[in-house]
């Protein structure tokens, strides 16, 4: 693993505009980054991202059942009692998940490390899928890259396979995300394109325009039920909306699946330290207030319920060496995991993002910070597999 400087391509501000990647500069700052160029070879995408997620994802799912199972489990993972049987009838009737993100520390030497699974509403999506690819394929023709490079980055097929498989031909599905959010539209558009490909309608709406009808069912600004929807609305903040008490009964199959909110859950890491102690990938990680061993080198507490590094606070020899000033998600249980420092390559750190469609990791996105959270502007880097 080596942090590479490349040459930038001259129009890619023009390109990113014209295909509607109007977040690649977000508050007057860089997002997207093709100066910095994340290098792996082959035998590190197969035998440290590629097989131990997928195997990981696996454990995930195991823990999903073992929780179900287990009221003393589902109070830990602080959902409403009131969605308990929402969440359990849609993992007994095999609901099947679209996608998912791991974020892992990865050195390029040792096993990575999970961080967390972002489960449910992972973004990313875009730049990760698309426009690195896009990237890849100018700079080899530009003969700024050679042409045996490639990239860990089958993600646009995956899910296209994915949606063909997981619906009915010409079914058609909403994509619903918050209006005037720039990259969430990004990344339900991504999945929208997905799903035509695949031969399905695709629909998008913004969330605040859906309401219910007389019959209870959910419904677009224009009166159209929806019978099938994906929603950049995470589970735990719906599982608290106005219209909870309308979602089993609604008749709307949900992508992703309710039992998503388990694994979106950062609950699920000591969740998945206890069930598979000392895993390679895994970092002991405890409820605040059971604390065991691996955590004598310092810790990072995070609430269970967050987004973009908020609420996060990096603890070594009992002082706090960095945290987020977010304080949205503080009211909320939280958990400490074993501090793993993020490799650093010239100041910059590096959090890899590796992509699920389905139970295979099919992709990967660098997203990289001189700080030690990754948070909501840290920098997109695309990355290059050259042996």
């Amino acid at each position: 693993m080596e942090l590479l400087k490349l040459p930038e391509r001259p129009n890619w501000r023009d390109r990113a505009r014209d295909l509607g990647f109007n977040f690649a500069d977000m508050y007057g700052e860089p997002y997207w980054d093709e100066g910095h160029v994340w290098r792996f070879t082959m035998g590190q995408i197969e035998g440290c991202i590629e097989d131990p997620c997928t195997e990981l994802h696996a454990l995930c799912r195991e823990a999903v059942g073992r929780i179900i199972g287990s009221e003393a489990l589902m109070v830990r993972m602080g959902l409403p009692r009131a969605q308990w049987d929402f969440i359990a009838d849609s993992w007994a009737r095999a609901e099947p998940e679209l996608y998912g993100r791991f974020d892992l520390a990865f050195d390029g030497t040792g096993p990575a490390k999970l961080l967390e699974y972002n489960a449910d509403t992972p973004t990313s999506l875009y730049e990760s899928s698309a426009f690195q690819w896009l990237w890849l394929e100018d700079q080899i023709k530009a003969g700024v890259l050679p042409e045996a490079a490639d990239q860990f980055n089958g993600i646009h097929e995956a899910l296209v396979e994915r949606f063909a498989a997981i619906c009915a031909p010409g079914q058609d599905l909403h994509f619903a995300a918050m209006k005037d959010s720039p990259e969430d539209y990004g990344t339900v558009e991504t999945l929208g394109w997905a799903a035509r490909e695949a031969g399905l309608g695709a629909h998008y709406t913004d969330l605040q325009s859906i309401g219910l009808t007389a019959d209870g069912q959910f419904a677009d600004s224009e009166d159209r039920v929806i019978g099938a929807l994906f929603k950049l609305y995470p589970w735990e903040d719906l599982f608290a909306d106005d219209f909870a008490q309308y979602l089993a009964s609604s008749g709307c199959r949900f992508i992703e699946p309710p039992w998503k909110a388990l694994l979106s859950n950062k609950a699920i890491l000591p969740m998945l330290w206890q069930m598979f102690p000392d895993h390679p990938n895994l970092l002991p990680a405890y409820f605040v207030g059971e604390e065991g061993a691996g955590l004598e080198h310092g810790h990072v507490e995070k609430p269970i319920f967050s987004r973009e590094g908020a609420g996060i606070r990096i603890v070594q020899n009992g002082a706090v060496i960095e945290a987020s000033d977010v304080a949205d998600y503080d009211a909320h249980p939280r958990i400490r995991q074993a501090y793993h420092p993020l490799p650093q390559f010239e100041g910059w750190r590096p959090v890899l993002g590796a992509w699920m469609v389905g139970e295979a990791c099919v992709g990967l996105g660098v997203r990289s910070d001189r700080s030690r959270i990754t948070q909501n502007l840290s920098r997109f880097q695309p990355h290059v597999i050259l042996d």
